[in-house]
């Protein structure tokens, strides 16, 4: 392909699954189409989500918080689909992009926790096949903390064949890394949960793929509403709408991604504009590409259940037999690989570990450095607070310009720790 050409693909492919269109959609009034409720003493929550409305630029979302086992806020507001004026309902879902990706890690904790998977036990020892082209000493922990080198793929995969196991399996094995494994380290954005997809099936007796394993394992018990790969009776009308952008509207925001960011998106030989197009022929804005199981970044589900989720981690994972032992591994500090924090592809210092992203200087959030979870394009985010027994989850339609700390969200997660730090200033 033509250099142009691609460098035209990749601008579009970004701009279009990263950015929101600026300006074109007026928000609805503060507080007029806001729905849910807070309990005593997260008013102060309820407050910063009408002010996003107000203020921000939101056209629809959803925020949702579980404290010490109890929901203390579950709010969602405007519209479902701008162009239609049609509102965010309470059982609205929307596509949360790379939030996707904690939500799968949970079935390698439960698979720990059951004693199917060794976090440390090489992937080969799992999949054989997968011992071939410099991966023979990866291990599950490598792969799921972004140290393993499979951030592209040499070939086209394209996404009506992402669910034929007989041609991904063997189309996975054969990819070369594109750097030692383990000596540093790159966000997998498009990669990962097809490998961790693959690896799934073969740790789990039943053979089950990892968007089922989640359905039966995590999101049934847990009385869940979140989809890896959505079931075809869920009708369109409960998905929100996301508000994409034009290139042109990314690139006059480039000066609020940092600095070594947008220099890799200036690079269209980058890691991280190559890996934009991966699947080939995936779009997140069809029925198609809603149905298909990418771990990576098309889970379908509403905030509460994220926070649901994330807040059972926090809490000592009864419900899903989460053991203590696993629970310790997910808290425990990230180890940087041994050229360091920077992210190969992302531009900047970042710290991975066991499917999570962790806190950093790029990506501070929690209570204490045992907090874990994943962004998502646009604003999304989910995470667990174990030392504050909280999880938190907010998901939007219009997505927003930052790598991290979107103003909306981050209004919303400030809000939700001074009401909790005045509750406990009271006792």
């Amino acid at each position: 392909m033509k250099r142009a050409s691609r460098m035209a693909i990749a601008v579009t492919a970004f701009a279009s699954t990263i950015f929101a269109l600026a300006g074109c959609q007026s928000a609805p009034r503060a507080g007029s189409m806001v729905g849910g409720w807070v309990a005593p003493g997260f008013e102060g929550v309820r407050e910063e989500f009408e002010r996003n409305f107000a203020e921000r630029g939101e056209s629809g979302a959803a925020c949702a918080v579980y404290w010490k086992g109890e929901k203390v806020v579950d709010l969602w507001g405007g519209w479902r689909d701008a162009k239609t004026k049609d509102p965010w309902k309470e059982d609205t879902m929307v596509l949360v992009f790379s939030v996707t990706k904690g939500m799968a890690a949970m079935t390698f904790a439960h698979a720990r926790s059951r004693g199917l998977l060794d976090y440390d036990e090489r992937v080969a020892a799992y999949w054989p096949e997968f011992a071939q082209a410099g991966k023979e000493s990866i291990t599950v922990r490598q792969l799921l903390s972004h140290k393993a080198g499979l951030v592209l793929f040499d070939e086209a995969l394209p996404a009506d064949r992402l669910m034929d196991r007989d041609f991904v399996s063997p189309f996975l094995a054969r990819q070369k890394p594109y750097w030692v494994p383990g000596e540093q380290h790159g966000y997998h954005s498009a990669t990962i949960g097809i490998y961790m997809g693959e690896l799934l099936r073969r740790v789990d007796p039943a053979g089950r793929s990892l968007g089922r394993y989640f359905a039966e394992e995590i999101a049934a018990p847990l009385g869940l509403e979140f989809y890896i790969g959505l079931p075809a009776e869920i009708p369109d009308s409960r998905v929100a709408t996301l508000i994409m952008a034009s290139p042109a509207g990314g690139l006059i925001n480039l000066g609020k991604l940092p600095k070594g960011m947008r220099a890799k998106m200036l690079d269209f030989d980058s890691y991280f504009m190559r890996s934009f197009g991966i699947p080939k022929g995936y779009d997140p804005a069809t029925r198609a590409g809603w149905s298909i199981e990418l771990a990576s970044g098309n889970g379908i589900g509403t905030a509460r259940s994220m926070a649901k989720a994330y807040a059972e981690f926090a809490t000592g994972g009864k419900t899903l037999g989460i053991g203590a032992e696993t629970l310790a591994l997910l808290e425990a500090p990230p180890a940087a690989p041994p050229a360091g924090p920077l992210d190969e592809v992302l531009g900047f210092d970042s710290w991975y570990s066991l499917g999570y992203c962790r806190p950093g200087p790029s990506l501070s959030f929690g209570s204490s450095p045992k907090a874990y979870g994943t962004p998502g394009a646009g604003g999304n985010f989910a995470f667990a607070d174990p030392d504050a027994g909280l999880g938190f989850a907010y998901q939007m339609t219009k997505m927003g310009y930052y790598a991290s700390d979107d103003p909306r969200e981050k209004a919303l997660r400030d809000a939700v720790y001074a009401a909790i730090r005045a509750q406990e200033d009271r006792k």
